[in-house]
């Protein structure tokens, strides 16, 4: 499965540090867990643990950035997305400053800590925010690309990181905009929009889909908000069908995101590929619980061949 996103997102923001002296690195006591200790062991001076208090590091963050600085404020997506949304939506998103939030062990990859650890909200909190930007990658080396540019980016980012290692997807020629998606396999019959860990599966269903005469799209949408209309609207009217798939709740995620987007331009036939309104338990590991919570590659199948059937019967 190759490095953990974590560790691909820890060692960019080291590296990255080298390159913009102005970046500051927070964290509540999980440094060794979020990596964003290869940070604090190169730059121990720009390093700030602010204890187990996420609300209380979000607002120092937001006296840094005022500041002249770019912090990256480090934790867990369920706790910093949960314990510290007052102050993100009042100190970061309202007063617009230059917070970004970096959001690990999202979804189920925290799979032995239980459903107060997982993260299956945070998508539908955070876009739901405005002047919120929220970023969820598909693999380690796209983790670690977003570094430098949501660094460059004036604005609140919450960027959601998994503490697991996910499919491989890219390779180092991926070049990366906020807003705009990927096209990453060519199809006509439908399409399957995919965000974080479900875009590689996705690519696997679409492989499955192939055997049986089925031409499957795969898209990645990395920016949910602001999410990349142009691209959906284009699948919606090339394709005709679409399936959203997300390690995420199936309410208010990309799922949601995407039937906005439809609603209100293209009305097509979607399925949602997520977790059911159900609080997940704990598990081996985190492909174990995915694939028992909905989320399996053969998931996203069976949701393409259910919007294919809408699709033909008009």
């Amino acid at each position: 499965m190759g490095m953990p996103m974590r560790e691909g997102y820890g060692r960019a923001l080291a590296e990255y540090g080298a390159l913009n002296p102005d970046v500051v690195v927070l964290d509540v006591d999980t440094s060794a867990s979020t990596l964003s200790s290869f940070f604090a062991e190169r730059f121990p001076e720009r390093f700030f643990n602010i204890g187990i208090a996420e609300p209380c590091m979000v607002d120092v963050a937001v006296g840094m950035s005022l500041g002249g600085k770019i912090p990256f404020a480090n934790g867990f997506a369920a706790l910093i997305a949960l314990r510290a949304v007052e102050l993100i939506r009042t100190c970061v998103c309202y007063a617009r400053t230059n917070v970004k939030l970096g959001s690990s062990y999202a979804g189920l990859s925290d799979f032995k800590d239980g459903a107060t650890h997982y993260s299956i909200m945070d998508i539908a909190m955070m876009r739901a925010m405005p002047e919120m930007t929220v970023i969820v990658p598909a693999d380690a080396l796209e983790a670690g690309k977003w570094v430098p540019v949501i660094a460059e980016y004036d604005g609140p980012v919450y960027l959601r990181i998994s503490r697991a290692a996910t499919i491989p997807v890219h390779n180092e020629a991926l070049e990366l905009e906020i807003g705009k998606g990927i096209r990453l396999r060519d199809g006509s019959d439908v399409t399957l929009v995919a965000t974080g860990s479900m875009v590689g599966r996705s690519l696997r269903a679409a492989e499955q889909l192939a055997e049986e005469g089925i031409d499957a799209r795969v898209l990645e949408i990395h920016t949910v908000k602001p999410i990349d209309k142009d691209l959906i609207l284009a699948a919606a009217e090339e394709t005709g069908a679409l399936v959203a798939a997300e390690e995420h709740s199936t309410l208010g995620g990309l799922g949601g995101a995407v039937a906005e987007v439809l609603s209100g331009n293209r009305p097509t036939p979607l399925e949602l590929v997520g977790v059911a309104d159900v609080f997940v338990r704990t598990g081996p590991d985190p492909d174990t619980l995915m694939d028992a919570y909905g989320l399996a590659v053969g998931d996203v199948v069976a949701a393409a061949k259910r919007a294919l059937a809408r699709k033909e019967a008009g």
